[in-house]
């Protein structure tokens, strides 16, 4: 495995966060809960669910959107794989995660056989029912080479305020380039800068009901090309 080991610190043991970026990896509020709220729901899932669906996603993390992902892939007995790739430029070891998704029960429960295969050092992760890749390295140079375009995007980088790189409009206008017609995409947050730079991507963005103590997220769909 490749890329920038990521640099933690644990608060209060069991919430990892980020010292680079000084944010953490999923919400005080509860992590799981969120990622249902933001990721899946703000993309209409599961009722989009369909064989070979494709998930991409900026911010690998902990790994609990993927897995949130997977358990609601199986929970409606979709047939062959769910698809996911993911962009890291610092990924955090097998053990880490671990730890991480210990506060999530329903998660760690399902994460057995990814982790095993990740400690081993792989990046492209089989299982039954899931094809996973976690592109390691900057999002700006690895999404502009990635041959593939989702269904749905998960944009999940560490704050906007923080993180401004991972919401940069040319990121952004990839995030459209490698998006299947009618593709959407969703995230925890909605900074002017991000919302126009996803306009100008050819999405049409709505603000949609927050998590938690937050107002507002962002949510869209790509706007049909003429």
């Amino acid at each position: 495995m490749s890329g920038e080991k990521a640099e933690l610190d644990w608060r209060d043991g069991t919430v990892p966060v980020s010292t680079r970026f000084d944010d953490p990896y999923f919400s005080l509020a509860g992590g799981l809960a969120e990622t249902r709220h933001v990721f899946l729901a703000g993309n209409d899932l599961p009722a989009r669910f369909r064989e070979g669906f494709h998930i991409a996603e900026l911010g690998f993390g902990t790994g609990l959107n993927m897995l949130a992902a997977l358990i609601e892939w199986r929970a409606a007995g979709m047939p062959g794989r769910l698809r996911f790739t993911s962009f890291e430029a610092f990924p955090m070891a097998a053990e880490e995660i671990a730890r991480a998704l210990a506060a999530f029960p329903e998660a760690a429960a399902v994460a057995g056989p990814f982790l095993r295969q990740w400690a081993g050092g792989e990046t492209h992760i089989l299982l039954g029912d899931l094809e996973a890749e976690i592109v390691l390295g900057d999002a700006r140079e690895t999404l502009p080479r990635w041959r593939g375009r989702a269904d749905a995007w998960f944009l999940d980088g560490f704050s906007p305020a923080k993180n401004p790189e991972l919401w940069a409009p040319e990121l952004m206008a990839e995030v459209g380039v490698h998006s299947a017609p009618g593709g959407t995409f969703a995230t925890y947050t909605a900074a002017g800068f991000v919302r126009r730079g996803l306009q100008a991507a050819g999405f049409r963005v709505e603000r949609q009901q927050g998590y938690g103590h937050k107002r507002h997220m962002s949510a869209g769909q790509l706007e049909p090309r003429r």
